[in-house]
């Protein structure tokens, strides 16, 4: 011990002589000889030994302060005062995950966005098909279907793509008119808590499947969409469609079918018809009106019977039908009707209707040269049009002079 600290140790001692031990009451002979003599032992030597603790704790303490070489340290925390357990807390403390393990595990993003979240932010979509659509790039998803833009049709939430975390999948469609195209696609949320696209689960195609219905995202991660073979209108109702629920899984970069029908069957409320036509060529008649002939010719391509299907002819107001060749038609062609029409009865799978039909263009009438639209559409039996998912053959363009 240094030659400062001898010093310092016997300060402190003068100074407990002076203050503490002047304090402590000692008994007198009588208090001795009675039976409370070990009492007031006790009681000194508690005294002495909370003073000797005093006293160590300062004088230490005090010497750490002054000497050369102090340095702050970690000080220690105020231990709280705890109460003994019962018998009910005296069980095993289950640890958390984070506890038992070596290092700390990093939580995913949450991904899971709600509706207005989803309604009220900026997002970017995966393109739609080729051709006239909405635009994808930092857009506002919409409440309702106004023309052009991006309507949100259902929202759902689950664990997508493995993380721990759930994601948001959403079914959205681009408005044109009564219809436009329509995409499943899944959001996440960076590290950064922004709302960023995760990838297209599915989307509609020219040819099947043509609309969206619903999804459902299941606890394994495997997003359910209810996909139809046809989309409503153009006479034919949604409840034509076919519907199937095919489900699809993230794969690392993108998502792949892995459940349900990859196909559809044909359609009951659909037929397949083809119509040609030839030139019409007004030659001028004995009375000087001009007329001529076209020969028309209607193939059911599909499956399936067609009930019923009608006729229409875009031709010039001064071409109007003649008696000729107008019999198998079901109506009666009118003269100021435009188009003109002609409604024809069944027509069996493969088979194949041939109708030479005559047009007259009265004396003086002008007609000039040009082409008329000639089509054809299938009807159910209560006169329903039918879909024809190949209706490019359905319309025929007849030259006429």
């Amino acid at each position: 011990m240094s030659e400062q600290e001898t010093l310092g140790l016997a300060e402190e001692f003068a100074h407990y002589r002076r203050t503490v031990l002047e304090k402590v009451e000692v008994p007198g002979p009588a208090a001795v000889r009675r039976t409370a003599r070990g009492r007031g032992r006790r009681r000194l030597a508690a005294s002495t030994a909370t003073a000797l603790a005093l006293f160590g704790g300062s004088a230490v303490g005090y010497a750490a302060m002054n000497g050369p070489d102090h340095r702050p340290g970690p000080v220690d925390p105020t231990p709280s005062i705890s109460v003994s357990p019962t018998p009910s807390d005296l069980a095993s403390p289950t640890l958390s995950p984070s506890a038992t393990s070596g290092s700390p595990i990093s939580a995913a993003p949450d991904g899971r966005i709600s509706r207005s979240q989803l309604l009220g932010t900026a997002v970017n979509l995966p393109a739609w098909r080729a051709g006239r659509g909405c635009p994808t790039s930092s857009v506002r998803i919409t409440a309702d279907d106004r023309e052009g833009a991006n309507w949100l049709l259902a929202l759902d939430h689950g664990d997508v793509d493995g993380d721990g975390a759930v994601e948001t999948v959403a079914l959205v469609q681009c408005v044109l008119g009564t219809g436009g195209p329509m995409q499943v696609v899944a959001f996440d949320r960076d590290e950064e808590e922004k709302v960023v696209t995760l990838g297209r689960v599915v989307a509609t195609t020219i040819d099947k499947p043509q609309w969206l219905f619903a999804l459902d995202v299941v606890d394994d991660g495997t997003v359910r969409v209810q996909v139809g073979d046809i989309a409503p209108g153009g006479g034919w109702p949604g409840e034509w469609s076919q519907r199937q629920w095919r489900g699809y899984r993230w794969k690392g970069s993108a998502f792949a079918q892995v459940s349900g029908p990859t196909s559809f069957g044909p359609n009951p409320h659909s037929a397949d018809l083809a119509v040609t036509a030839t030139e019409l060529v007004l030659s001028t008649a004995d009375d000087g009106s001009r007329t001529g002939e076209t020969t028309v010719r209607i193939r059911n391509k599909g499956t399936a019977a067609v009930p019923h299907a009608t006729l229409r002819l875009n031709v010039p107001s001064a071409v109007r039908p003649d008696v000729d060749g107008w019999g198998p038609c079901g109506n009666e062609p009118q003269e100021t009707s435009q188009p003109v029409t002609c409604d024809l009865g069944r027509i069996a799978a493969g088979a194949e209707v041939t109708l030479t039909l005559s047009f007259r263009a009265a004396v003086g009438a002008t007609v000039g040269k040009g082409s008329a639209d000639v089509d054809v559409r299938p009807m159910d039996g209560d006169f329903n049009f039918l879909l024809d998912p190949k209706d490019t053959d359905n319309v025929a363009r007849m030259a006429y002079r």
